[in-house]
């Protein structure tokens, strides 16, 4: 029988010290009223032990140690014959959650987020909890613009001591941002200032881009972007003095007010150093872009500020603070600023971590790596490092950081992060393009075969126009100056039968070449190659007979015969070229600033039986107009000819149009053609493009794949042809780059400009698959 109720509620802990019982010794214990909970889950918890003194201390700590677990709703303890009996009471389990009418958000979304707050099924039911899911459920919806959103909870018992919880929402529909006002704004128009802003009325796109919802994240870069237009022109003294947003009593339109105060437009009365100046003063004013007489900017105040910086920190210098002082006249609206150098301590690199690789080997790594471990530390070559890393395309991202040493205020070390990308694939069937049609392919390729950085291909490459067999090696450092070796063997096949766009003929080509490659410093590298080739040319008797018909196709036609008379149906070829690069790009696959120059050269030589040269210039210019906008020229020029008495052999003519070169002319169909239209080709070849490159929308993160409008220009001219800007070809559109899993991929829509007479359009082309 029990004898004795320790305690009948929670209040009766701050009562426990006035009791008056008679301490015993717990001989044993028993839990009574569990039914999910384990035994040994209380005994784990209670403060008190079989053999232990049970006093009323410890009987008050017991209770409140059970009630701290959540398990339960009541806690009692009595005595039976010095047994401690615990009677507990549990809350209800949470069976299930059920989410009704959400639209807007998935209902695995929003239970992820109530189970974040602590609510899930299998969970001990908590009211608490339930009133804290209702206000993040609301939350959420008021993020997304919905401010009448309505949120009810149902709790319904179940047997077994369970609940089951439902929340039934009713969304509402969502506000609309319905007008923008700006007061006081007299400088700049309305309107111009509004294009400035994410945030915007109901539009064409706005659906896409949900920007007529009030976001005051978004509305926090809005007036970031508001001040910093005025402060680069000049408006030093520009104010926010308050923002106002209202919604209407239906909770569906919204109105944002944004008072500003202009000032008046600042002018740069004097530019002066001060602080410790490591660098001659010329050398440091040659970066401040900022001088006397111009309007103030923030934004190139800024720019100097960094540029000083990044200057010191070559040196070292990586802790070093710049900070502009500016000296304000209000009557004569000017602005004296000082610029305050403080170096810092000269820095040094402790050591270099490297992380993420789990194939390829950490020298590989390293020795792209122009910052040294315990040399001074160098922004630039930190910099350097990393696109150095990205142009390797062994990784998709490189993630470089400098945390200082903890305890040291002149050490750092330089945390090196990478993810490896696959750069090993086995494929069979790899693609289709416009020009080729299908393409089959099937091989083994290894760009950074066993982690070492060395690549190695074995590829059979198929298509209706071109075959190719090849196999090759490269090591990139086979010296440990980074000079290149590599070798390849191949094959190719080239039968244009069944290409519309040029005289049908079939080539045969085995071959065999050794590749050097030297790096002159870090930008600029010459690579030479020494090739042997045997070729056998035959010509497609059928057509070649069909155009025999007609004097004018003959004249055409006749240059195939030429060759076949002059060197026969099969040649050799021994043919050396070299090539010079200059490349500043800050990434080969996904570049946004930088410049590309590549000069090549190919002869053939004796005792070859041809002999030929070919020239071509590449140049590629980027910049970054915004951190999203990249601004791109390119273009390249080819001059080729025979020599020796001897004529420039037709398959090393150039062609021009398609994806490639210019978009919404058939490939390879510009230039010089004969009575039935198909392309000659030239010696002579001029290409240009101007594009804007842009990331695709809901992937902005993904670096393999981005849109692009362009413009394109170019022509192939014959042997007794000059190159003539009017005879340019012109074409506008959009297109679509993507390095895939299975090779580079593009697709262009292209509208041409100029077209005339007898010029073939493809107004949409693509290439996808590996292409070897």
């Amino acid at each position: 029988m029990r004898l004795r109720v320790l305690a009948l509620a929670l209040a009766g802990i701050c009562a426990s010290s006035a009791w008056a019982m008679q301490p015993f010794v717990v001989k044993d214990i028993r839990v009574e009223g569990i039914q999910r909970t384990e035994a040994g889950t209380v005994f784990s918890y209670l403060p008190v032990k079989v053999n232990d003194t049970m006093t009323d201390e410890k009987a008050s700590a017991a209770i409140k140690a059970l009630y701290a677990t959540g398990f339960f709703s009541d806690v009692r303890l009595e005595m039976d014959n010095d047994v401690l009996v615990v009677v507990v009471q549990e809350r209800p389990a949470i069976a299930q959650i059920d989410i009704d009418g959400a639209k807007e958000f998935t209902k695995d979304n929003l239970k992820d987020g109530l189970k974040q707050i602590g609510l899930s099924e299998a969970k001990i039911y908590d009211k608490s909890l339930l009133d804290r899911a209702e206000k993040e459920i609301k939350r959420q919806y008021v993020a997304k613009g919905f401010y009448s959103a309505d949120v009810t909870t149902t709790v319904t018992p179940l047997d077994r001591n369970r609940v089951s919880i439902s929340f039934k929402i009713v969304e509402g529909p969502v506000a609309k941002i319905r007008n923008i006002n700006i007061i006081g704004a007299q400088a700049f128009k309305e309107k111009d200032l509004l294009e400035l802003f994410q945030l915007t009325t109901p539009g064409w796109f706005t659906w896409f881009s949900k920007n007529d919802q009030y976001s005051k994240q978004k509305l926090s870069a809005d007036l970031e972007a508001l001040r910093s237009y005025y402060l680069n022109r000049g408006y030093l003294e520009f104010n926010i003095d308050s923002t106002q947003v209202q919604i209407t009593p239906e909770k569906q339109d919204i109105y944002i007010t944004i008072n500003v105060s202009e000032g008046s437009v600042y002018k740069v009365s004097d530019v002066k150093l001060s602080g410790e100046m490591l660098l001659p003063e010329e050398e440091i004013r040659s970066l401040i872009s900022l001088k006397a007489g111009d309007t103030f900017s923030r934004e190139r105040l800024t720019e100097s500020s960094k540029k000083i910086s990044d200057r010191l920190s070559n040196d070292g210098y990586s802790f070093a603070n710049i900070n502009a002082v500016p000296d304000l006249d209000k009557e004569k609206h000017t602005a004296a600023f000082t610029f305050f150098i403080d170096p810092g301590r000269r820095v040094y690199v402790r050591r270099i971590n490297i992380s993420g690789n789990a194939r390829t080997q950490d020298e590989v790594i390293r020795r792209e790596l122009r910052q040294m471990e315990g040399g001074w530390y160098s922004g630039e070559k930190i910099t350097r490092s990393k696109q150095r890393l990205d142009r390797t395309s062994f990784f998709s991202d490189v993630n470089v950081e400098t945390p200082p040493v903890p305890g040291t205020n002149d050490q750092v070390d330089v945390n090196v992060s990478v993810t490896e990308r696959q750069t090993g694939s086995i494929t069979v069937g790899a693609g289709y393009s416009s020009s080729d049609k299908l393409i089959l392919s099937t091989g083994v390729s290894q760009t950074n075969i066993f982690g070492t950085g060395n690549e190695l291909s074995l590829k059979i490459n198929s298509g209706k126009v071109n075959k190719i067999y090849s196999v090759s090696f490269t090591n990139p450092y086979f010296t440990p100056d980074a000079v290149s070796f590599g070798y390849d063997v191949y094959r190719k096949d080239v039968d244009t039968t069944n290409l519309t766009g040029v005289v049908a003929y079939k080539t045969s080509t085995t071959g065999a070449g050794i590749r050097l490659g030297l790096p002159l410093n870090e930008l600029d590298s010459i690579n030479f190659c020494l090739a042997a080739e045997k070729t056998h040319l035959s010509l497609n008797e059928d057509q070649l007979t069909s155009d025999l018909a007609d004097a004018s196709t003959i004249a055409r036609a006749q240059q195939y015969l030429d060759f076949i008379n002059i060197f026969g149906e099969s040649t050799t070829t021994l043919r050396p070229s070299i090539s010079w690069s200059r490349d500043s790009r800050d990434s080969i696959f996904y570049p946004t600033k930088g410049m590309l120059q590549e000069l090549s050269g190919e002869a053939g030589i004796p005792p070859g039986d041809l002999e030929y040269y070919r020239v071509t210039y590449r140049h590629q210019y980027l910049w970054p107009a915004t951190s999203w906008l990249t601004f791109a020229l390119g273009g390249r020029i080819g001059l080729a000819n025979g020599y020796g008495g001897k004529p420039l052999p037709f398959f090393k003519n150039f062609y021009s149009g398609g994806v490639d070169s210019v978009r919404g002319y058939e490939t390879s169909s510009l230039g010089p053609k004969n009575s039935n239209g198909d392309a000659l080709g030239g010696n002579k070849n001029l290409v240009f493009n101007a594009e804007a490159l842009f990331p695709m929308p809901g992937v902005k993160q993904d670096k393999s794949i981005r849109l692009s409008t362009f413009v394109d220009g170019g022509q192939v001219f014959g042997k007794d042809e000059k190159i003539s800007f009017s005879d340019l070809r012109y074409s506008a559109g959009i297109a679509v780059s993507w390095y895939s899993p299975v090779g580079p991929l593009k697709f262009s829509v292209a509208q041409p400009l100029n077209k005339k007479e007898g010029d073939k359009i493809e107004r949409f082309q693509f290439t996808f698959g590996t292409s070897f």
